[in-house]
């Protein structure tokens, strides 16, 4: 990526103000003209979003939005809107024992809520805030319960693939747990035993960090600094580590860009979350200091390598390994290139990859002012290349707001427009999401106002 350090927030205001017209106008049609029976919408194919049934992951991201766009513009519609359907919708997410996707779907609307209301945005109300509270404390317990025992005595939470599943994803899911926790809340389970959501929290992270993340330690023969791989299987019987896997990627040995953005925002959320914490609720100062040092060394490995594993304009190819880079033999020495024969690039791993270092930026701020610095220009950078043509989406028939995201090239999932092109032109509902948070967090930046964290 070639980083502008010129870049100040206050210069995207223009683009900011465009962005929330259309996003404005694209999830009022959404809305209007998906027919809830049909599920939830996932992606785009030639322009209007659809369904596939994999999991229930999106829906809370489609709700999510129309709140967002309430704390962006001060539309009052689409906060009337997002309650409605949180409301109505969003229960069977709650209790839904079969995912790893809790903070996906929960955070992004009873989270959202709860954060508006702490804020002054939505008017106090006992009976609201009471309703979102026990929506997030029985959403983190239920996150919690999908536990996986190591053979050193810690754990996981486990993908929907089975106890053998560790997901790169899933560190986004703990700012599920991190609320339960926050409102004291904590899982009971046989004989009464009462489990720490914390320190599932902290175990999760930890593990997460040492088996899916690389640090040049030659663990393998592909071990580079900052690579991450999308999946880690475990034998459950005794608990011990197997392999590396994926089920989103290329191979298990190159990494797959979106995982790689899930573990550096999750990165980024944690370092802002846990100093927040007293240091007898991780046991001691010194097991609080541990995981935080930990959490900053994946940061640290894996914004770097994403860094050097960009294009110039900040977008990311969809695999760092995917075969098709072979005949591109200098594409991180150039813009992206959404139309292409080869590899189609991933603007949903740069709208979440952003927000990530944007968050590291102002973290590192008074512990490492270069990376600071370098880290705040990456996600300055992203963002204007994703709130501008080719990746905004100006189109009025399009459904989605952020262009060229993909879902599962493996499966074949993504549309191709054209013959002997790759997979180009589509969005996602997590693409959307993401680059909604992005463009909250900017437009905050550019006011000089605070931005926002999960748990405020």
């Amino acid at each position: 990526m070639f980083i502008d350090p010129a870049l100040r927030p206050a210069a995207l205001v223009p683009q900011l103000k465009r962005f929330f017209m259309l996003s404005g106008k694209k999830i009022w049609d959404l809305e209007r003209t998906w027919d809830a029976r049909r599920g939830t919408p996932v992606f785009t194919v030639n322009g209007r979003y659809t369904t596939r049934g994999w999991t229930e992951w999106t829906q809370g991201f489609q709700y999510g939005c129309q709140i967002l766009q309430f704390e962006a513009t001060g539309d009052r519609k689409f906060l009337a809107l997002g309650k409605k359907n949180t409301l109505e919708r969003m229960a069977v997410h709650v209790s839904h024992v079969g995912v790893h996707d809790h903070g996906f779907n929960n955070v992004s609307t009873y989270g959202n809520l709860r954060r508006l209301m702490n804020a002054g945005r939505i008017p106090e109300d006992a009976g609201e805030r009471a309703f979102y509270e026990m929506a997030l404390k029985t959403s983190g317990a239920v996150q919690a319960a999908r536990w996986t025992t190591l053979a050193d005595g810690t754990g996981y939470i486990h993908s929907f693939n089975g106890p053998h599943s560790l997901f790169s994803d899933t560190i986004r899911s703990l700012r599920t747990l991190a609320l339960s926790h926050t409102l004291g809340h904590v899982l009971m389970g046989e004989n009464d035993k009462k489990h720490s959501l914390l320190k599932r929290l902290v175990e999760h992270l930890e593990n997460t960090l040492k088996y899916n993340v690389y640090y040049g330690a030659e663990r393998d023969a592909y071990d580079v600094p900052g690579r991450v791989a999308h999946e880690s299987i475990f034998n459950v019987t005794d608990g011990n580590y197997r392999c590396p896997s994926t089920q989103q990627g290329y191979t298990p040995f190159s990494t797959w860009t979106r995982g790689l953005a899930w573990v550096l925002t999750g990165c980024a959320e944690q370092l802002e979350f846990l100093p927040t914490r007293a240091p007898g609720e991780f046991g001691g100062a010194a097991a609080k200091q541990r995981i935080i040092k930990l959490t900053e060394r994946a940061a640290h490995a894996t914004a770097a390598f994403l860094i050097e594993h960009t294009c110039t304009d900040g977008i990311p190819m969809w695999d760092t390994g995917a075969p098709g880079l072979a005949k591109m033999p200098h594409v991180y020495q150039q813009p992206s290139q959404p139309r292409n024969p080869f590899e189609p690039v991933d603007s949903s791993a740069a709208a979440i990859a952003a927000q990530g270092y944007l968050r590291l930026g102002m973290y590192f701020k008074t512990k490492d002012k270069t990376a600071a610095q370098r880290y705040t220009q990456a996600g300055l950078t992203m963002a204007r290349t994703l709130f501008e043509e080719p990746y905004l989406s100006t189109d009025p028939k399009h459904h989605g707001l952020i262009l060229h995201s993909i879902y599962h090239r493996p499966r074949g999932w993504d549309h191709q427009p054209e013959p002997g092109f790759a997979p180009y032109g589509e969005s996602s509902l997590w693409g959307d999401y993401h680059a909604m948070e992005l463009a909250v967090m900017v437009q905050a930046l550019a006011k000089r106002k605070k931005v926002f964290r999960f748990f405020d």
